[in-house]
This record gives C-alpha cells, sequence and structure tokens, in this order.
C-alpha cells in the first residue's frame, strides 16, 4: 500500500468549492481586508516618516533664520556702517558749506 500524504491546499480548495461560494466569497473579502490593513499601515509609517524629517529640516532652517538675523542686524550696526566707510571707502562727513540742501515741491 502506498500511502501518500494528501494534498492539504487540493482539499482546501476542493472543500471551499464543494460548500458553496458564500465561504469563498467570505475569504477573498478577508484577503482583501487584509491586504487594505497591510497597505494603509505602510502608507501611515511612511507619512509618518516623511513628517519627522520634514521637522527636523524645518528646526535647521529655523535656527539658519535666526543666525542670518543676527548676521544682518551685526552688519548694519550703525557704528560698523561708519566705520566701513571711513577706513575702507575713505568716507567722511562733508562740512556744512558744501551741504546742498533741495526742497522738493
Amino acid at each position: 500500500m502506498n500511502h501518500s500524504a494528501p494534498n492539504l491546499a487540493k482539499l482546501i480548495a476542493l472543500d471551499l468549492l464543494s460548500v458553496g461560494r458564500v465561504p469563498l466569497i467570505l475569504l477573498v473579502l478577508i484577503f482583501s481586508s487584509a491586504m487594505g490593513v497591510v497597505f494603509t499601515t505602510h502608507h501611515t509609517r511612511q507619512a509618518v516618516t516623511e513628517k519627522d524629517q520634514a521637522l527636523v529640516e524645518r528646526e535647521r532652517l529655523d535656527n539658519e533664520w535666526r543666525n542670518l538675523l543676527i548676521e544682518e542686524t551685526a552688519l548694519a550696526e550703525h557704528s560698523r556702517v561708519q566705520a566701513v566707510a571711513k577706513n575702507e571707502l575713505e568716507m567722511k562727513r562733508p562740512d556744512s558749506d558744501k551741504e546742498v540742501i533741495i526742497n522738493l515741491p
């Protein structure tokens, strides 16, 4: 006697087909639902990762913006502008008799 192991997948398929269409439809619906959960979970995790990366980038850009504001304030300081004009550009205030005042209508 040759006893071979029964093919389980074949037995399940034959059982599902012999019982009717309702179990087969339910099986397809359960599988579809499970795949939908997996798909949604994957996309949710991707979205959370992208959000975290965007928050890190925003924080980096905020720090850079603050540093640029500090640099702008330092470069626009009146005493510095006056020193650069005097030392590097060799500028000086005009004498009061050489000043010309223009009145606009």
